[in-house]
């Protein structure tokens, strides 16, 4: 089966070519004739499946021509997401007269507003943002056709749902709504049925499970030798271009600059860093420029690296769904690729349970030659109570500091006082006879003995 069998218009066509897709993903052979044939679907859908064209192609074949209007919305739940779902959009439909606009949080909404006010085709937008501009009256969806909410279940996940309802309660009823999710939880099912009218269901029943391509492996190393473990797995080439996921925020900004130190090209994507620094990062990885990505899962779903080799688990995921999300960065598209998580002793029972989720045992591998017994001379992770200490203490200095410097306002201002308050006395007395030497001539007027 290719493409041209779903009698796509040519010049998505063309668009599909351009962007290297040869033949129809799995996904993508089931989702497109529904889609394109205007019926409702419930999808379950893995990162890396195709899943994205499976909905893109039927909103810019069915979005004919310029409306002046928005017909399509793309709800997505993280700002990386949006961004590749619209650059999808724009590759797509390139050869087409239709526009679009990504709408999230990090940049200024100034462009995003205008856009909205403008009333391009399709929007693609993060629920808290465009939530933002629809209660400031933007954004026209009275003339809306598709909606298309997509990895549903990290919407769950971030706390979404809410916002999502107030917008479906804004929408037109009459309009043709897709919803593609990694897993199903029963809020997600309870949502679908509010949302949806008699879909199409694809791999609904099928367990949630990482791409085929994927090779697993375990590599068992003590908590406090995980950044010298990897940085002797880069330094002998064992991986190449890698993305490294860390269980927070901290640990990622530690890792990075730990292996800076130690001259390896890398960077670091997490909720702490800006849009224009996640931007940064993830095109500079993208480009070859830097050899490691650091990340925390906020970039398991949203993160689409071509031909991307390597992911590690430099932390265990606590759940077995971030596990697949994570390692569905690579063999994405039916590619080939490996995933390697480092595993403490304490880490044992979420290993087997992602076992479990995988359905075998994952091959346990040590790295030849390297000490598992060496003294690191530092910690990656400052404890908790640490920081919290150091914070506490900073800020006490901080206040010491401030204290300080009103003291010494005060005694400045006081001294200048006093020599003030002498100045007008002394200005205050009477002159006689000839006009005191230490006066200086009147400007500016005439004056008269």
């Amino acid at each position: 089966m290719s493409f041209s069998d779903f009698f796509l218009d040519p010049a998505l066509l063309r668009g599909i070519s351009d962007l290297g897709f040869t033949d129809p993903t799995p996904i993508q052979r089931v989702a497109l004739p529904e889609a394109l044939a205007g019926r409702d679907v419930l999808a379950a859908a893995m990162t890396g499946s195709g899943k994205t064209a499976a909905f893109v192609l039927p909103i810019l074949q069915r979005l004919a021509g310029r409306s002046g209007a928005t017909r399509a919305l793309v709800l997505t739940p993280t700002r990386e997401l949006a961004a590749q779902v619209h650059e999808h959009l724009r590759t797509l439909g390139r050869h087409t007269r239709l526009t679009s606009a990504a709408v999230f949080g990090g940049v200024k909404p100034g462009p995003q507003a205008r856009a909205l006010k403008a009333g391009v085709d399709v929007v693609v937008a993060t629920p808290g943002r465009l939530l933002d501009h629809m209660d400031q009256g933007l954004g026209r969806f009275d003339r809306l056709e598709i909606l298309v909410l997509d990895e549903a279940d990290r919407m769950l996940d971030m706390g979404f749902l809410p916002s999502v309802r107030r917008i479906l309660a804004r929408l037109p009823k009459k309009r043709q709504t897709m919803l593609f999710s990694a897993t199903l939880p029963q809020p997600i099912v309870q949502l679908s049925r509010d949302m949806l009218v008699n879909p199409a269901r694809i791999n609904v029943e099928r367990k949630a499970s990482p791409a085929t391509g994927v090779t697993h492996a375990v590599l068992p190393v003590p908590e406090k030798l995980k950044p010298m473990l990897l940085l002797e797995m880069l330094r002998r080439d064992e991986v190449g271009t890698v993305l490294v996921f860390t269980r927070t925020k901290h640990r990622a900004n530690r890792l990075a600059k730990y292996l800076d130190g130690a001259g390896i090209s890398c960077d670091r994507i997490h909720g702490n860093r800006s849009q224009a620094q996640r931007e940064a990062a993830l095109a500079a990885f993208k480009g070859g420029r830097l050899r490691v990505l650091v990340a925390t899962d906020i970039a398991s779903r949203g993160i689409d690296v071509q031909d991307l080799p390597h992911v590690i688990n430099f932390d265990v995921p606590a759940q077995t769904d971030d596990y697949i999300h994570r390692v569905g960065r690579t063999a994405r598209v039916q590619a080939t690729g490996n995933a390697m998580t480092f595993a403490s002793p304490d880490d044992e029972q979420a290993i087997s349970a992602i076992e479990h989720a995988v359905g075998r045992r994952i091959e346990r591998r040590k790295l030849a030659g390297f000490d598992y017994t060496v003294q690191p001379s530092g910690r990656l992770e400052v404890p908790i109570a640490d920081r919290i200490a150091a914070i506490r203490t900073q800020r006490s200095q901080e206040r010491a500091r401030s204290k300080s410097n009103a003291e010494r306002r005060a005694r400045t201002g006081a001294t200048w006082g006093g020599g003030l308050k002498s100045q007008n006395r002394q200005s205050a007395v009477p002159t006689t006879g000839r006009r005191a030497a230490s006066r200086p001539r009147s400007f500016g007027r005439k004056t008269s003995r």
